[in-house]
């Protein structure tokens, strides 16, 4: 069992590689992976598996869907994607933007992630509040991330990536980086939490929930580890969380 996908022209095939080239440089150039990953997960996060509604569709760059608190300072990325995307008018801003969180993790040195086109865009927005909010501790996670169909594990492996970035004060209102080195994917975020706070790296209080939750912190634990188990569960939980909503189950 797995999931069906649209049929894509040769043309658009050919699209994607192009676009997967000049985002490579694009980001690698620019060191902008950590805010292409968030602007990739900001878009597929806001599905609802009851509801069938939001996801990877694009309307991330809806003026009134990036003023949501939590995409604050994502038109930034979205400015500098854009010449890109011009490049490959074919490609669809929901396929455009989920492969560039694609190659933003590859750059770093992160996993490689399955991607497959076909995304069709959509115009209308999701509410606001879908998406996490890092103020908050482990039920809120399981309530957000359950809304997309989310488990305990892939919402641990998917934290992992805040081992790029850093929060920016007057966009989330913390300050400071939670890895010494944000432009590099690895398992450092877990190791990380597990030796404490140190100064100037930074603990939200959802971040120090995967430590003091017992479920959690068995995956926390685990991806502290072993690298490999961490690269692993987060492909799939990265290609699952881009494809919310997207491809039929077969």
């Amino acid at each position: 069992m797995g999931k069906a996908y649209p049929v894509v022209s040769e043309e658009y095939l050919k699209a994607v590689e192009k676009a997967r080239r000049k985002l490579r440089g694009l980001i690698a150039e620019k060191n902008i992976a950590p805010i292409v990953v968030r602007l990739a997960w900001h878009g597929a996060g806001t599905y609802d598996v009851k509801t069938k509604t939001g996801g990877p569709f694009g309307t991330i760059r809806n003026q009134h869907e990036l003023a949501h608190g939590a995409n604050a300072g994502l038109d930034i990325a979205i400015k500098l994607l854009e010449p890109v995307k011009e490049q490959v008018p074919i490609l669809s801003y929901a396929d455009f933007y989920q492969l560039a969180g694609v190659v933003a993790i590859e750059v770093t040195g992160g996993p490689t992630i399955p991607f497959h086109p076909g995304r069709k865009d959509i115009a209308e927005s999701p509410e606001e509040g879908r998406l996490p909010d890092a103020t908050k501790g482990a039920d809120h996670l399981r309530d957000v991330f359950g809304h997309m169909g989310l488990s305990d594990k892939e919402i641990v492996a998917l934290s992992g990536a805040h081992s790029l970035g850093r929060a920016h004060k007057e966009r989330s209102g913390f300050e400071g980086a939670w890895t010494p080195n944000p432009l590099i994917f690895d398992n450092s975020y877990f190791t990380e939490l597990l030796t404490g706070e140190k100064e100037g790296l930074l603990q939200l209080p959802s971040d120090k929930a995967l430590v003091e939750d017992p479920k959690f912190r068995t995956f926390v634990e685990l991806y502290a580890q072993d690298e490999e188990a961490f690269f692993q569960d987060y492909s799939e939980s990265h290609l699952k969380l881009s494809e919310l909503g997207f491809g039929e189950d077969a």
